[in-house]
């Protein structure tokens, strides 16, 4: 399945590569506790599904966020291409449907994400 938001607000993707480290993720989404570990690249992050192992990539034009121990391989990416005035924020996971509980709260964290995209410096 697929989520997406696009943000209106212009930024430039290396400023989304510098902001949003493991560690901070709790300042931009509210479905998102804290983050209990974090070397850089990997770390944990305690969220409204559980506590799971988190792992940041950088990719052209922003990041991408995986969740290798998901039973749902969640994985999110905040992309931005200098000089749009826009935001995308794509999330997936690996089924074709799932429980209506189970999707609602993942529009939640999309939205939640939407948010604090929306609002971040």
């Amino acid at each position: 399945m697929e989520f997406y938001r696009t943000i209106n607000k212009a930024v430039a993707s290396a400023e989304i590569q510098n902001q949003f480290k493991i560690s901070d993720l709790s300042k931009h989404c509210d479905s998102i506790y804290e983050a209990t570990y974090d070397d850089g690249d990997h770390g944990e992050i305690s969220c409204v599904w559980g506590v799971f192992s988190i792992h940041r990539e950088v990719i052209k034009h922003g990041l991408r966020f995986t969740m290798p121990g998901c039973p749902n391989a969640l994985a999110w990416s905040i992309t931005a291409e200098n000089g749009e005035a826009e935001v995308l924020f794509y999330l997936t996971i690996n089924r074709k449907e799932h429980e209506d509980e189970f999707v609602e709260s993942i529009e939640q964290f999309v939205d939640d994400w939407a948010t604090g995209l929306a609002t971040s410096n």
